[in-house]
């Protein structure tokens, strides 16, 4: 966390104790959860857009399916996750929220869904497997109408991206970026949405379809 976004953090309202508890759990427990910052551009742009059906790739712990559900209240999230574990902590969670009837979360690889998936959504937000991506943008995009947005979190993988020496990682994390960093590059070119990259928490991409594929 840089100068910057911690004089940000330090302006933002303090979250609920349900919130507050999630975000000590996320980090006691070293769980990924949405930085702050990248947060509340999220839920700004969401409130902006009003999408009345959203996608989540990667529920974790179900940290950012409360935030969106609750700043939307006319949203319905579905939100997929792999891991057992977090699905059933993501589960807990949302059933003690508030607004767990507007959210539903599917026990499922994001990659396999997306093959039969037919639904549409106004609103898909990627915040699952990096190295997968570019499947996720391509395989969830095709179900995102004209006007509809897709939401990447994560693209700046807390500065890595900007390593100019691969020796500074092992031989995973040098791939991982490697794979982002091309991604970022493909989805930059995709002329059928108009994209814009937020320098926010860890990197949030906003790419709004202005045309069919």
């Amino acid at each position: 966390m840089n100068d910057f976004t911690a004089y940000v953090e330090g302006m933002i309202r303090q979250r609920d104790p349900l919130l507050q508890e999630m975000e000590t759990y996320a980090k006691e427990h070293h769980i990924p959860i949405i930085e702050l910052t990248g947060s509340e551009v999220l839920l700004s742009l969401l409130t902006l857009q009003q999408p009345k059906r959203i996608l989540e790739l990667g529920t974790a712990i179900g940290y950012s399916a409360i935030r969106m559900a609750r700043a939307l209240p006319d949203a319905h999230i579905t939100t997929v996750e792999r891991n057992a574990k977090r699905y059933a902590e993501a589960k807990m969670f949302i059933e003690r929220s508030d607004v767990a009837d507007r959210i539903d979360i599917v026990f499922a690889d994001a990659v396999e869904l997306a093959e039969t998936l037919d639904q549409e959504f106004d609103a898909v937000f990627i915040d699952a497997a990096k190295g997968q991506y570019k499947k996720f943008f391509n395989g969830y995009g095709r179900l995102v109408p004209i006007g509809g947005v897709l939401y990447t979190d994560n693209l700046f993988l807390h500065g890595d991206v900007l390593e100019t020496d691969p020796k500074t990682f092992d031989r995973r994390r040098r791939r991982l970026v490697r794979l982002v960093k091309e991604f970022t590059a493909w989805m930059m070119e995709q002329d059928q949405y108009d994209t814009t990259i937020f320098p926010l928490g860890d990197g949030v991409s906003v790419s709004r379809k202005v045309k069919s594929e």
